[in-house]
């Protein structure tokens, strides 16, 4: 299981991703959706690893 730190990095690595695409390609592409529905997932994984910790 990732670290909270990686955790981040990776959620910043795919949010940059995702506005370059979306710049690119338009908010709307399915690459864009992909990227999003991705970061989507690593944030909920962040936010559940965090109230774990915090608990």
């Amino acid at each position: 299981m990732c670290t909270s730190e990686k955790l981040l990095e990776h959620i910043e690595v795919l949010r940059n991703k995702m506005m370059t695409v979306a710049i690119e390609k338009g908010f709307t592409s399915k690459e864009s959706i992909k990227l999003s529905q991705e970061l989507d997932r690593m944030l909920n994984r962040y936010s559940r690893k965090k109230n774990v910790t915090e608990k």
